[in-house]
């Protein structure tokens, strides 16, 4: 009989012999916003290493009912270069989730306080995941600094270090200017670094009393060959000569910073918190208002200003008459208006050239030059470093406090025998002012805490 056979198939309703009906699956549905953001989580920023959601990068997110998600992106520039791989990684990420057809991503444009939330955001997320650079915890870290190129800034980087040095401490000097390293040069230094137990090993020089370790750039490419490098890769570059030298007992750190503001200086304000900074300029208006900026920078990365050096300041004719070839008072008008001490002018002098380009700091002979850059570098030796942040709570507070004290002195003296009511009259005025910066310090505790 038909179908009567072992192993024959039934005849199925539409006629097929041995098909079995697929079984449908429902669709899914469209994810909400929360699962959309948990997703755009996965997306990092290549430079700032952290994911756009947590950098409030993500300005919107919506949803539609047939599975189209829009997603708005928040930029700190127009012209992003990363926007392509951003929308790609974007794109990417939502795509996987269930219940979505179609992803749109829009860019729009941070305004400055957007820009300013992010980078405090960034900042915060490095210096919590950053690792510690091999330095003993007494070493002072000087960062030499500028506004622009050209102003001498690593001709009084590596002098400075090598005066310090000279009086007997052991210094490193770390040549941090990555794309225009000259520091191997100004000290007659060639070789190639060597690394020991996963380290490397700074390239050393003993200076009158003391002892010089150098590692630069220059040490690792030919001195003709450009670093090609930005972002992420030029930070890193200046992480691991921080990180991964075998600095060793160090009393002080010189670090010869790149020219302007950038990713390395952000990236020493995460690493190195206390840093302190001297700010290099000459004496042309033009050359004081770039070299604001730089200032600018340090203390938006809460690094302390130790002072400004003017370079390049008077030519001292062997008479004794200063001719002023450059103009006069940059460096004083760079101190007044950032608030700190000019704590040196360091004149025109050819020796500085000469010695430079002979591998001979200038310092280690006696002239114009070498006798104030020893005089500057004594000066920093000779300074206590303060170690509260000059703008933070408080600091403010206790500043509050101080000033009051102060005030109610002075009135005191000048009163005479109303010193009882002066002092009286100060207490409270410490006491109004010990409120309102308590008050201070209360409201701003986590940012304090952050920073």
């Amino acid at each position: 009989m038909p179908g009567s056979e072992r192993g024959a198939n039934p005849e199925g309703p539409d006629g097929a012999l041995g098909r079995i009906a697929e079984v449908q699956q429902a669709p899914s549905l469209p994810p909400d916003d929360t699962a959309v953001r948990q997703a755009l989580a996965g997306v990092i920023d290549p430079e700032l290493g952290a994911d756009i959601v947590d950098l409030g990068m993500v300005s919107d997110v919506t949803v539609g009912a047939t599975g189209t998600v829009s997603v708005e992106v928040a930029l700190t520039i127009a012209g992003c270069p990363l926007r392509s791989q951003l929308r790609g990684d974007i794109d990417a990420a939502v795509r996987a989730l269930p219940g979505v057809s179609a992803v749109d991503v829009h860019f729009g444009v941070m305004d400055t306080s957007g820009r300013r939330d992010l980078m405090d955001r960034a900042r915060r997320r490095a210096q919590e995941s950053a690792v510690g650079p091999d330095l003993p915890a007494h070493t002072r870290v000087l960062a030499i600094t500028s506004g622009k190129g050209g102003v001498g800034k690593s001709s009084v980087a590596t002098n400075l270090a090598v005066a310090l040095a000279a009086d007997g401490p052991t210094v490193g000097l770390l040549d941090a200017d990555i794309w225009g390293f000259s520091v191997p040069r100004l000290l007659g230094l060639s070789g190639d670094l060597q690394a020991e137990g996963g380290k490397i090993v700074p390239i050393e020089q003993p200076v009158g009393r003391g002892m010089l370790r150098v590692v630069s750039m220059g040490f690792l490419a030919e001195e003709e060959s450009a670093i090609m490098w930005r972002g992420l890769k030029l930070n890193r570059a200046v992480q691991q000569f921080l990180e991964d030298v075998r600095w060793g007992e160090l009393d002080y750190l010189v670090v010869d910073m790149p020219p302007g503001t950038g990713d390395v200086h952000m990236g020493l304000a995460r690493m190195l918190a206390r840093t302190e900074v001297v700010v290099v300029t000459t004496p042309p208006v033009a050359a004081q208002q770039v070299a604001a900026r730089a200032a600018d920078m340090a203390r938006k990365g809460h690094l302390r200003i130790v002072g400004v050096v003017e370079n390049m300041s008077d030519f001292v004719c062997e008479h004794g008459t200063h001719y002023p070839i450059f103009g006069q008072g940059g460096g004083e008008r760079l101190a007044r208006s950032i608030g700190v001490p000019l704590i040196g002018a360091v004149p025109f002098d050819p020796a500085v050239a000469i010695g430079g380009d002979a591998g001979t700091p200038v310092v280690l002979s006696p002239g114009p030059a070498g006798d104030e850059l020893r005089r500057i570098a004594r000066h920093l030796a000779a300074e206590t470093p303060e170690r509260t942040v000059a703008d933070g709570c408080t600091a403010r507070l206790l500043g509050a406090i101080e000033r009051a004290v102060e005030a109610g002195a002075a009135e005191a003296g000048r009163t005479g025998g109303a010193a009882e009511a002066g002092r009286t009259g100060g207490a409270a005025e410490a006491n109004e002012e010990t409120r309102t910066g308590a008050a201070s310090t209360t409201a701003g505790a986590s940012e304090t805490r952050a920073d």
